[in-house]
């Protein structure tokens, strides 16, 4: 397989393999992407596959996919990865919710089936290997899956979750029809929502991480993985992305599985409406 094509550094189309690796370095962040760093993005990139990650999650709304394209290319370049190693995720749009010439939110009727069949189209064209959703509840993927003609049914579906929004219903509908749960927020969004807690900071996060000698971040991220749930784990600090990767160091025991369930509250820190 050849290296990143023009096409795949632009087409935009949400992509994510059957057998993706359950944790990602995501490049961007589902709110204020414009803040996100264009060429910083080139080097921890780089990093992030140095350090071992290898799917990668970006979007055409982050504005950084030519520079994270360029790293790809280096590492292949350079014999780190082969480009058959490397799963990417992109996302459509050149914005993540439309707004009009007043910054207003544009509200409207979509039909959800059309859509999904232009991406069909995606895929019949060779531009992406597999297409998926995200924000989806059970009912809008149930619309999707009930598709008169459908040819080829959602891998993914990417939606906030971590402890305080655990998503357990729509995991299990998810892992019922085959479908990949992706994870962002796993480490809860305080900066985008102050008024909500840090999940960081949670008693109950910080005592299971204080006993396996690990970092509440790894806790958070570990819990998803042993749910199999595929997690984000966004930064472009390389001391923490390095740490992230050390996510399959341990293992959490049944009982500190229960008691991050517990922690439910069905608590969004991303309010996109």
């Amino acid at each position: 397989m050849s290296p990143l094509s023009q096409s795949e550094q632009t087409a935009g189309v949400l992509q994510v393999t059957r057998y993706c690796p359950s944790c990602l370095w995501c490049s961007g962040s589902p709110t204020n992407f414009t803040m996100v760093p264009k060429r910083e993005a080139l080097e921890v990139t780089k990093f992030a596959i140095e350090v071992g990650f290898r799917h990668i999650d970006c979007a055409y709304a982050y504005k950084n996919e030519e520079y994270v394209g360029q790293a790809i290319r280096s590492k292949i370049a350079d014999g780190t990865v082969k480009r058959e190693d490397i799963f990417y995720t992109s996302k459509p749009g050149e914005q993540i919710l439309p707004t009009d010439e007043d910054g207003k939110l544009m509200l409207d009727s979509v039909d959800l089936c059309h859509t999904w069949e232009a991406l069909e189209k995606c895929k019949d064209a060779g531009l992406t290997k597999s297409i998926g959703v995200s924000n989806f509840n059970h009912k809008q993927l149930e619309k999707i899956l009930n598709k008169p003609g459908l040819k080829y049914k959602p891998v993914c579906n990417q939606v906030e979750c971590h402890p305080y929004l655990n998503q357990s219903k729509l995991l299990e509908f998810c892992k019922s029809h085959d479908i990949v749960l992706v994870a962002y927020g796993a480490l809860g969004a305080q900066r985008v929502n102050p008024n909500h807690p840090n999940l960081l900071e949670d008693p109950v996060l910080c005592a299971i991480a204080k006993k396996h000698k690990q970092t509440p971040a790894l806790v958070a991220l570990r819990y998803q993985i042993q749910r199999g749930v595929v997690v984000l784990a966004k930064s472009f600090n390389k001391k923490r992305i390095k740490e992230n990767i050390q996510v399959f160091d341990f293992e959490l025991t049944p009982e500190d599985m229960k008691a991050i369930d517990g922690m439910n509250g069905n608590m969004r820190y991303y309010e996109f409406l």
